[in-house]
């Protein structure tokens, strides 16, 4: 199946070509993270399809995932 994935500030670089990629059916946000090649350390907010989610989240045929690092301000 394929999916949307878009990687904010920081993990930006690891946005795939086009922004999509294509994954086995029951794959998991965590299972993108590894793919993708970030440490799931380095991710602090996951949505799909807006929505916010948890590294457990099975992905969906369509489904645009969005990864975010910790923000920090000051």
């Amino acid at each position: 199946m394929q999916i949307e994935i878009k990687c904010f500030a920081t993990l930006s670089d690891f946005t795939p070509e086009g922004n999509l990629l294509s994954v086995d059916d029951g794959t998991t946000i965590k299972q993108v993270i590894d793919l993708l090649g970030i440490k799931v350390e380095d991710v602090k907010i996951m949505f799909i399809n807006g929505k916010h989610e948890a590294l457990e989240s099975v992905l969906k045929e369509g489904d645009r995932l969005g990864l975010f690092p910790a923000v920090g301000g000051g």
